[in-house]
């Protein structure tokens, strides 16, 4: 899904490609260094620039890297004013991409395979860190910088080579209702579900025709727990619907998590409506029951849906350490067996 628990892009790329071989249609760079804690690394990057400002006086560290003060926009400093420095996906791709596509040609990693780089919306950002009439007023500068960062690696990645994921985390808590509080309420005029389809979609239309694009569904990964746990698929199914149906362009691939303790049918039925997307991939693959336990929530899921790809939930970045090549293991045990 993107996020690997090593330190470095060589060694995620290279273990990946020995572990899953053919297996993998992409692999990502793994997220390491500072993007280990997925988007909380852009609370440092943001505050880089004039005219915004952390909230509080003392930092709130978050492992090595980060202090994880909110933001706001400086009182009489205007949005469309605020110019960002570049966030750090793109010169991050750039970089690792180097990496693949060597470790391509000396042949460690399937030809054909492409590179992933996968990204937050811009709504995960705005409801994480700023709050008040600051999430109106900054979205549209975000989204800018954001789609700033698309054209940038699209245009320095070759487009046959990559694959860009959508990560769909902060929307499904919107429309989940999620207990937090005024963190993840919408900030734009009209119903909730709609404006967060419409970003969505608009999102999938930034990407070239060349490049495959996906969206990971998700319900977030907080030690390894979900923010609210699905009652079933059908919100996923309903809101990658609405998606596809404002969309210009399909999914390449899509994801959505299996909770561990899932190995219901019921779990399932609502993806009999799904529309089609290119490859539909399940999270169930867990670390804790392994092989059995992916078995007993394959044999659940078709009974509705036949043919899908495996994953795990979310992405293995902040699994426990020493526990990366076991579940990537897991994976071709799975997909063997099946």
């Amino acid at each position: 899904m993107g996020s690997v628990n090593y330190d470095d892009a060589e060694t995620t790329i290279r273990t990946a490609a020995e572990v899953l071989g053919g297996r993998l249609r992409r692999i990502p760079d793994g997220e390491v260094g500072r993007r280990f804690h997925w988007i909380m690394f852009q609370t440092d990057v943001l505050s880089e620039a004039e005219g915004i400002e952390r909230v509080g006086d003392e930092p709130i560290p978050l492992g090595a890297w980060h202090d994880f003060r909110p933001l706001r926009i400086v009182e009489g400093v205007a949005a469309d004013e605020l110019r960002l420095p570049p966030l750090g996906y793109a010169e991050a791709a750039v970089e690792s991409y180097a990496i693949f596509a060597r470790l391509r040609r000396e042949g460690a990693v399937a030809a054909g395979t492409r590179f992933q780089v996968s990204l937050p919306t811009p709504v995960a950002i705005v409801s994480a860190f700023f709050h008040g009439e600051d999430r109106a007023a900054f979205e549209p500068v975000y989204t800018a910088a954001m789609l700033r960062e698309l054209d940038v690696l699209t245009a320095s990645i070759p487009q046959q080579d990559l694959a860009l994921q959508w990560d769909v985390c902060s929307e499904l808590g919107i429309v989940e209702r999620a207990g937090y509080g005024t963190a993840l309420q919408h900030w734009w005029e009209g119903d909730p579900f709609d404006g967060l389809v419409a970003r969505v979609a608009a999102l999938l239309d930034a990407v070239p025709a060349a490049v495959e694009v996906g969206a990971h569904f998700c319900y977030g990964d907080v030690a390894e727990t979900h923010f609210v746990e699905p009652e079933d698929t059908g919100v996923i199914v309903r809101f990658a619907n609405a998606v596809l149906a404002s969309s210009a362009r399909g999914l390449t691939f899509a994801h959505l998590p299996v909770p561990i303790d899932r190995d219901d049918a019921a779990y399932f039925a609502p993806l009999v409506g799904l529309s089609p997307v290119g490859e539909l991939y399940l999270g169930l693959v867990h670390r804790q029951d392994g092989l059995e336990g992916a078995q007993r929530r394959i044999a659940a899921a078709q009974q509705h849906v036949q043919d899908f790809g495996v994953a795990t939930e979310c992405g293995i970045g902040r699994a426990p350490a020493g526990t990366t090549e076991g579940i990537l293991a897991t994976h071709a045990a799975v997909a063997t067996a099946w």
